[in-house]
């Protein structure tokens, strides 16, 4: 219950519902499952807020760990008391309860460790109490050879070791003085000698500095992995006078010899071990803060390429460009099954051979549209084919191909393709994303489709864990049609597995397509469980009830029956009958279990079962005299596809093999904090040239409307 009011508090979500997200994961629930089919268990709570819940529920887990690991060594080492154990048990943060543990932490051979050992403990207290006695005189008393304090001043100076380590353990200081970093710290990077040539690329961060809380993530990752390939020394650390002033206003209590000797432990301190400790501790918290941005800027890139929109059921003739080795050629019917291949040479001098194959093939597989890899060679194949005369048009469409050639080499394709090799399985694979982009990127490990920003220096499991939960959000949000899907389509499925979807497609191919929703319980390793979690989201066309093509989960059924028969109409005559449906009251389907906001999803589904959320298709005319970046000047206008969104804007396709990056400052007439406010992956825009640099490689350009 207390973790619960926790996350209720800090995501200001009310408290039943909160307790019954957790309820649910705890049960095995799917974030989709619970998002689409428990609406009246959590307030309608979206899969972001279910999300959170998760995250929360795991943080707190792990401080709980902690807590126990911490407790266990206490005990072991006869310091355990229960006030302590009071204290540890209220520690909100895991930086709190490190705190708390700092004064009982096992030490190694420390100076303050070695001046106890001298016996100097009781002069640091006598320095402790600041009274108007001499310290000299008092550490006169501590001299003795077989302790090796040899003076006055080593005694003294091994008491101040000992205080400075009690100040270093001082919860209370601790909390200070990194409130004063959060609040003030400057990152500070600088240049290493003799790096400068060899670190050219982080050139605007040889003296750099900025408020460190304050810097946007891509500068944040841009310094650390400056310092990880060690060309730049990072710092982050506030003003040195005045952190050590906080400590003072603690410690010291007048001006006394006393007062003196603590004064100078509290900069010894400060200096030698909090300002280090404290450092290590925000560099780390930058780095979390750098990574959850960037992470977040990854998945929104990912989701949008995902669910941007598909060709559809088409047959497609796709072509894997290339010119020494020629131009990959496969057909495809309308589920992307591989027809014929073949290999084109258009561009050499005598391209007729080629013209004449494409015209035979997209005759014999009565071709519907053509996609054309945007790798080398892509825009002068594209033309190549838009100077064919059909027999009646034919789009030809260029298609993003990163992560192709990963695809091509990967056991995913063998195991597709045992008897092809990597030209025709990439050919393959463009064609296929053209056709449904979603359905073929999952085969992909996210991080090579190139649309994030720094993920190699992100932390990989947050990473894997933010780009799984987008993955798995998206195709369960579209929907997977369980006769035609690949493994790793169903893999993704809410309540399914690898292991599971393998058997899906085993049985599949064993008994022939599945008649109905139900059969899925026959799959091995397929129990109730998954059943209840997946089936929702699972599509069976001509199946016995028309219900098992839409969203409306098999637990509903029963509901969309009796609305039938108060329509006085066949459940598969009610589907698409807007006005039947706009007759019904929903309030006399409502029992304990199902509200208002399940049955109007099962109207939605009604209305437009199996709806596909993704946008319609749209191809980008990209410009007939532009194909190389020498081909742009200042002032073009130009149509453009957005490759990746960052931080600080985003990088356009022109159609010249080299993105072009509109600034955040030049994506519209007004100030814009997000690029996401503006364009998202894959999304047609219209752009200006504003600079062009072939030397470097760069093209800046700008979607403002007012020059």
């Amino acid at each position: 219950m207390k973790l619960i009011q926790q996350i209720s508090k800090t995501l200001n979500l009310q408290l039943q519902d909160v307790g019954s997200v957790v309820s649910l994961l705890d049960q095995g629930a799917t974030i989709p499952f619970i998002a689409r089919y428990r609406k009246e268990m959590t307030g309608s709570m979206d899969e972001v807020a279910i999300r959170q819940i998760r995250d929360l529920r795991e943080r707190h887990k792990v401080l709980s760990d902690r807590k126990s690991v911490v407790l266990k060594s206490l005990k072991e080492r006869d310091l355990y008391t229960e006030s302590l154990a009071q204290k540890i048990d209220k520690a909100a943060t895991l930086a709190e309860l490190e705190d708390i543990y700092e004064k009982y932490r096992p030490k190694k051979k420390t100076r303050s460790v070695m001046a106890k050992e001298k016996g100097l403990e009781n002069l640091a207290r006598f320095l402790m109490q600041q009274s108007n006695q001499d310290p000299v005189a008092e550490a006169k008393k501590y001299i003795s050879s077989p302790k090796k304090v040899d003076s006055q001043e080593d005694a003294l100076a091994g008491a101040r070791d000992i205080i400075a380590e009690w100040i270093n353990e001082d919860a209370p200081v601790r909390k200070v003085v990194r409130r004063l970093f959060y609040d003030t710290a400057m990152i500070i990077s600088s240049v290493k000698k003799s790096k400068k040539e060899e670190g050219a690329k982080y050139k605007d961060y040889f003296d750099w500095q900025e408020k460190a809380f304050a810097a946007p993530s891509h500068r944040i990752l841009a310094m650390f992995r400056g310092k990880k390939e060690k060309i730049l020394s990072v710092r982050v650390r506030p003003d040195e006078a005045r952190a050590c002033t906080l400590i003072e206003k603690r410690y010291v209590k007048n001006s006394s010899a006393s007062a003196r000797q603590v004064a100078a432990a509290v900069q010894d301190s400060y200096k030698r071990l909090l300002s280090k400790s404290i450092e290590t501790e925000c560099i780390k918290k930058l780095k979390e803060k750098a990574d959850i941005k960037a992470v977040g800027i990854f998945a929104e890139n990912l989701k949008a390429l995902l669910l941007s929109p598909p060709l559809g059921a088409k047959r497609v003739l796709a072509i894997d460009p290339g010119f020494r080795t020629g131009c990959k050629v496969v057909c495809l019917d309308n589920q992307g099954a591989l027809l014929d291949h073949d290999v084109i040479f258009p561009h050499g001098q005598n391209n007729e051979a080629a013209q004449k194959k494409i015209c035979g093939l997209v005759k014999k597989f009565r071709i519907q549209a053509i996609g054309v890899g945007n790798g080398t060679a892509g825009r002068e194949t594209q033309g190549f084919i838009q100077k064919i005369q059909f027999d009646t048009p034919i789009p030809v469409v260029m298609v993003d191909e990163s992560g192709a050639s990963i695809y091509s080499a990967s056991k995913i394709a063998r195991q597709e393709f045992p008897d092809h090799d990597i030209t025709v399985r990439g050919a393959v694979s463009i064609g296929r994303r053209l056709m449904d982009p979603l359905a073929e990127l999952v085969k992909l490990d996210p991080k090579s489709i190139g649309v994030g920003q720094y993920q190699h220096d992100v932390d990989p499991k947050l990473l894997q864990k933010s780009l799984d939960d987008d993955v798995v959000s998206c195709v369960n949000k579209v929907g997977v049609a369980v006769n035609t899907a690949s493994p790793e389509l169903l893999g993704r499925v809410a309540g399914l597995n690898e292991t599971t979807a393998h058997n899906i497609v085993t049985y599949r191919d064993e008994h022939g397509p599945f008649k109905d929703r139900k059969s899925l319980l026959k799959v091995p390793r397929l129990g109730p469980k998954a059943f209840e979690q997946a089936a929702g989201f699972l599509r069976i066309d001509n199946a016995g009830s028309a219900l098992d093509n839409s969203g409306v989960h098999p637990e509903s059924y029963g509901i969309v029956t009796a609305m039938a028969k108060d329509a006085g109409l066949p459940i598969d005559a009610l589907m698409r009958n807007k006005p039947a449906i706009a007759g019904l009251d929903l309030k006399r389907y409502v029992t304990d279990s199902v509200g208002i906001p399940t049955l109007e999803d099962i109207v939605k589904e009604l209305q437009n079962p199996g709806r596909d959320p993704r946008d319609s298709f749209e191809n980008v005319a990209f410009d007939d005299t532009v194909h190389s970046i020498t081909d742009l000047v200042p002032g073009m206008k130009l149509n453009g596809v957005v490759t990746n969104v960052t931080a600080f804007g985003a990088f356009v396709d022109v159609g010249v093999h080299q993105d072009g990056l509109v600034h955040i400052s030049q994506m519209a007439d007004r100030f814009v904090k997000d690029p996401n406010e503006i364009v998202t992956v894959r999304q047609n825009v219209k752009v200006t040239v504003m600079e062009v640099d072939i030397k470097r490689k760069r093209i800046s350009l700008s979607m403002k409307q007012r020059p």
